[in-house]
């Protein structure tokens, strides 16, 4: 089953079957998380419980562990056991990644530098479904120290990567979604940050916190004004030929996607 693409991403640790069905009910989409949320000693369990306790494979994601992970074959062979379709890869960094899943179709994430190198033959995979990116693994991998200035704006060398992340996506017409906002109570910045990500043309936003979901379902609903504004431009282009002026505006091509782009998110 192929998988529903929305918005408002959520992860929840894969050894935590209490909160799977929370998250679902919460969230577009679920991540049932085996890599990073769960301590190696844990992986067995969790992978158990992700058989135990199913959801619907067209609104969940497993994340697995990474390529080079001696977890990974365990991860596969526990999701032959399942009906979900649909994997996350942590650190892509090649194509060549990605062949081990065969069927399945993947999420890959965007963490390395390598991996951001081949952003672009990544997202050309033909079971590549989407692009994330993520900054604290970056840094990490770039021997950083931090993802984010003081202010809390992204420093510069992560501001490229969630672009180039974008642009490969996009170019390669996959989705792309955006990466977590980590201050869990800071609604206001997520807010900000998550409204960027909707006019910059990502897919949507992933959270680890179920309080972000509504944060980022608003951020990416149309406002009404956006919605009137659609309908009434596409109505018109339905009569007029060629380009056309609607409140004082040149309508043409670019601006008739943007409308139909709005009307598509507003359902």
């Amino acid at each position: 089953m192929a998988l529903d693409f929305a918005p408002a991403w959520l992860f929840v640790p894969g050894d935590r079957p209490d909160r799977f069905q929370k998250a679902a009910e919460r969230s577009d989409i679920v991540i049932l998380d085996l890599e990073d949320a769960v301590n190696d000693a844990d992986k067995a369990e969790a992978r158990e419980a992700v058989v135990d306790y199913p959801l619907d494979p067209s609104r969940t994601v497993v994340r697995v562990n990474p390529r080079d992970s001696d977890h990974l074959g365990e991860d596969l062979r526990m999701l032959e056991r399942t009906d979900y379709t649909t994997v996350m890869l942590p650190k892509a960094e090649s194509a060549s990644d990605l062949t081990v899943f065969g069927g399945l179709e993947v999420i890959a994430l965007i963490e390395t530098a390598l991996g951001t190198i081949n952003a672009a033959e990544i997202a050309a995979a033909p079971n590549v479904h989407g692009l994330m990116w993520g900054s604290e693994d970056l840094i990490a991998d770039l021997g950083g120290g931090s993802s984010r200035r003081a202010d809390g704006t992204w420093r510069d060398v992560v501001s490229h990567v969630r672009s180039s992340t974008l642009l490969a996506a996009r170019a390669h017409g996959k989705h792309a979604l955006d990466s977590i906002w980590a201050d869990i109570p800071d609604l206001d910045g997520l807010r900000e940050e998550a409204e960027d990500a909707c006019e910059s043309g990502f897919s949507g936003k992933v959270s680890i916190h179920p309080n972000h979901v509504p944060v980022v379902r608003e951020a990416f609903r149309p406002s009404e004004e956006q919605f009137e504004w659609a309908r009434a431009v596409l109505d018109l282009a339905r009569t007029e030929k060629g380009a056309f002026a609607y409140e004082g505006k040149m309508i043409d091509a670019p601006l008739l996607k943007h409308a139909e782009l709005i009307v598509a998110r507003a359902r």
